[in-house]
């Protein structure tokens, strides 16, 4: 049995190499997070932001059940504090529904806070 003496913490020697990695695996990663066209968005799913810290999953489906069918909620959260980072994303149960609260939610106030509701496009999300 053969033993390398390099550490695998070691760096490489190659200068394309800096950190570790190959280019190749890098590069193909990131074409890995890319969204292909069939993963798109029909519509029905939604980009909430101004939310309060307080705000919980509950009362945010609470808030968009007025509309239609809430199907799913997303809340970001801190994961050290569980506090809401101040948006989130919900997904309703049809395109029109989704419109319903895009038209009347919109510019809404939830726990005193102004909420903006926009329809939530894969484009807009670039994986670094």
């Amino acid at each position: 049995m053969s033993y390398s003496r390099r550490s695998r913490y070691s760096r490489s020697s190659s200068p394309y190499n800096r950190y570790g990695r190959s280019m190749s695996r890098s590069m193909s990663r990131s074409r890995s997070r890319s969204r292909s066209s069939d993963a798109e968005n029909p519509g029905n799913n939604l980009y909430v932001t101004g939310l309060s810290p307080r705000i919980t999953k509950r009362e945010l489906e609470k808030h968009f059940a007025a509309e239609g069918k809430v199907i799913d909620v997303h809340l970001v959260v801190d994961p050290w504090t569980r506090e809401s980072r101040g948006f989130g994303f919900v997904t309703m149960a049809t395109v029109e529904e989704a419109d319903r609260c895009i038209k009347y939610l919109d510019r809404s106030v939830l726990e005193g806070r102004i909420i903006t509701v926009e329809r939530f496009l894969w484009q807009q999300v670039s994986c670094v």
